[in-house]
């Protein structure tokens, strides 16, 4: 027997850009039977279509967890829904083999007018599940979500983040054999987000599957094994985790900024012109997969000599923390072309996204200074703890084992 538990083939979803999907009643057909005469001979108003996807194809694996990254309106989304039933595909088919739990959007399935008990409820025979099998999971559903005492008041006064916690609360403990989860975890705070993390962890180590859109590429990284990147509503790469996410973001950060923010309005003497990383893809000059040895070179035109000049660089997360900084002195360049190289053992730090500053000085007077574009990406393989209170700014491999002390 197989342990695909979802495949997609050749789906594709079109929209008819200013018309609505919505339901037909019998009073509509006998409405348009009645005009039809007369709509005759009129002419029809072209409406533009829009492909949300369009041929895709893939495999999901019982018990695997599956990432979707993209960038905004790439199709994740739209994926989804087709997925838990609630789009009909245009084309294609999606075959489903199990009991689907889905938080695709905050209050999804929920009643605004019924009680946050009665909506645990609602949501659990939506599911499939019996009225013992909610009572029984109940108790642990509201005790997770941290709404006990508004759980008896109707769901129109919850904030999203309260209708968020609730609504995930009961997708992860009616016992789905396949989660769906859209990017709804940025509603809640981060103590909470990491408390989903945790169940999600909980849910695949179980044996159970789990379909993930996320722009949180950390969250991705814990949590995923494999992902899909859809781009323009076509699966552009899919395979492991580490190796598709470094591109991803090396994409991102290459077509970011295409201007670096300096003004030409006062002729500088030098001016840094461009980064690489060597041995780096052709591709992605700035996406770094060694933990070894690596070598980072700065370029910079010169237009008049520098004497006595002073060279700085540093090293930024995304959150603009230092990582790491040098300075040189006495530095002399004649006019042309020159290159700045720096060569690390390693550089240990955990993936994502970091930024190079890079500056040049003379007699105490600044010649040029640079926050280098396109930012470094670091997507070698994750040395770190997946819980995030034991994961720290270093990416090291290390060995562990328990002697005995005689």
């Amino acid at each position: 027997m197989s342990d695909v538990v979802i495949r997609g083939e050749g789906l594709g979803k079109r929209y008819r850009i200013g018309e609505r999907e919505r339901y037909v009643a019998l009073r509509d057909v006998l409405a348009r039977a009645f005009t039809a005469p007369f709509r005759r001979g009129r002419g029809r108003r072209e409406k533009s279509e829009l492909w949300a996807l369009r041929d895709v194809s893939f495999e999901v694996r019982q018990g695997e967890v599956v990432g979707l990254i993209g960038r905004n309106g790439a199709g994740k989304s739209t994926l989804l829904k087709v997925l838990a039933r609630i789009t009909r595909p245009t084309e294609g088919s999606a075959e489903i083999h199990g009991r689907i739990g889905s938080l695709l959007e905050v209050g999804t399935g929920f009643h605004p007018e019924l009680t946050g008990r009665e909506n645990v409820f609602l949501s659990g025979a939506i599911l499939g599940m019996t009225r013992r099998e909610i009572t029984r999971k109940f108790d642990e559903i509201v005790s997770f979500s941290e709404v006990e005492k508004f759980i008896d008041t109707p769901l129109k006064h919850y904030s999203s983040g309260m209708q968020m916690r609730l609504a995930f609360a009961v997708a992860a403990h009616l016992d789905p054999e396949i989660l769906l989860v859209d990017e709804v975890l940025a509603v809640g705070d981060l103590n909470f987000q990491k408390k989903c993390l945790g169940k999600m962890q909980d849910i695949s180590g179980s044996g159970r599957t789990i379909v993930f859109v996320s722009h949180q590429m950390n969250q991705i990284r814990r949590l995923c094994q494999r992902v899909l990147w859809i781009d323009g509503g076509t699966i552009r790469k899919a395979g492991a985790t580490g190796a598709i996410l470094g591109e991803y973001e090396a994409a991102l950060s290459s077509g970011a900024r295409a201007r670096d923010g300096r003004t030409d309005i006062v002729r500088r003497k030098a001016r840094f012109t461009c980064w690489q990383i060597d041995r780096a893809g052709a591709d992605y000059p700035n996406l770094l997969t060694t933990m070894g040895t690596a070598s980072v070179r700065f370029k910079i035109e010169v237009v008049e000599p520098i004497r006595l000049g002073h060279h700085g660089i540093a090293l930024f997360n995304a959150e603009r923390q230092l990582m790491w900084a040098w300075a040189t002195d006495d530095i002399a360049l004649d006019p042309g072309a020159h290159e700045f190289r720096y060569v690390f053992p390693t550089l240990p730090l955990r993936p994502g996204a970091y930024a190079w500053q890079v500056s040049l000085w003379e007699n105490q007077e600044i010649v040029d200074l640079w926050d280098c574009v396109p930012e470094m990406i670091i997507a070698t393989e994750v040395h770190q703890h997946p819980r995030d209170e034991w994961n720290g700014i270093l990416n090291v491999p290390c060995e562990f084992e328990i002697g005995r002390r005689n």
